[in-house]
């Protein structure tokens, strides 16, 4: 049986931050990922919003960049898919289909996946106008005209942060109200550069190598219409990656993991980070910040410390 003082499970920002603490307060890490290394940042072409890199730097380059350093300092990775999750005796276990770990103490940081439309044309522009973060890539779209596909909460915050760059903002809703808070509502309607579209469905986004239009059917009508426009922010939710601890530690009635602020869940020796957990602002630099913490929080608890 492999065994570790900390096992990280995910290699996004906050995964591979937490396994570089870890690593650095002299514990034996591992980092278990099912994918690339650096998680959905990978799929950033620029991160402006990130301290340190003045003119921007591309997701996958800061992805490689946080591995790079994270092992430099000791950290083993794997690239598995966690199956099983559980508590044990002397610790908790972690199956990976053909293998498995103990360790002493968990973080997971395993992230969130946006909801996608699952219309032609969304997968194949991703990145060439077509995003799930209005704060990461909104300042691309200056004087350009987008559509906000969503009628909650982040589809209307989504569509205020973009009308300070683009010129006109379209909000796609497939009922004739939203499901935004009030004060929300009130400052999209009153924001003359937001326009909304009710009753209507993307059912395709074109373009060759980059967003041209969407295609839109209204529900009631059936009617199609074809709007031409250079980005796409999709806003319809994230489903966090949670269902393999869900029996072990509290989730929010989202499936979010539960903590404190010092990144601990409801089981001792377990903690999340990055957005994975309730109330993620869902930034790099936030999941930065809370990998660093949960990192801190999981040596005090290997050594004994309250």
């Amino acid at each position: 049986m492999n065994e570790y003082e900390v096992i990280v499970i995910g290699g996004g920002p906050a995964g591979l931050t937490a396994g570089l603490y870890s690593s650095r307060y002299g514990l034996k890490t591992l980092l278990v990922e099912q994918g690339m290394f650096g998680g959905q940042i990978i799929n950033a072409r620029t991160v402006e919003n990130y301290p340190g890199f003045p003119d921007g730097v591309s997701g996958m380059d800061l992805g490689q960049l946080m591995h790079d350093q994270s092992v430099k300092f000791g950290l083993q990775t794997i690239n598995e898919e966690v199956t099983d999750f559980k508590t044990a005796s002397d610790g908790f276990m972690i199956n990976t289909g053909d293998s498995g770990y103990l360790a002493k103490s968990v973080i997971i940081a395993t992230g969130s996946n946006y909801k996608s439309l699952n219309v032609e044309g969304e997968g194949r522009l991703l990145g060439r106008g077509v995003s799930y973060c209005a704060t990461c890539d909104g300042f691309l779209f200056k004087n350009m005209e987008v559509a906000v596909i969503g009628g909650g909460d982040t589809a209307v915050t989504d569509a205020l942060e973009l009308a300070e760059h683009a010129r006109i903002v379209n909000v796609i809703h497939r009922r004739d109200q939203l499901r935004a808070s009030e004060v929300n509502q009130r400052q999209a309607f009153t924001q003359p550069k937001i326009k909304f579209i009710w009753d209507s469905v993307v059912t395709a986004i074109e373009g060759q190598d980059k967003v041209s239009s969407v295609k839109i059917r209204n529900v009631i009508t059936s009617q199609i219409t074809d709007v031409p426009l250079s980005g796409v922010f999709v806003a319809i939710g994230l489903i966090p990656n949670s269902a393999t601890f869900s029996n072990v530690v509290k989730l929010d009635e989202n499936g979010n993991v539960v903590t404190d602020e010092l990144m601990c869940t409801s089981i001792p020796g377990v903690f999340a980070a990055g957005d994975i957990r309730r109330n993620s602002a869902r930034q790099v630099a936030t999941a930065v910040g809370d990998g660093a913490t949960a990192a801190k929080s999981a040596f005090r608890f290997v050594r004994g410390h309250d």
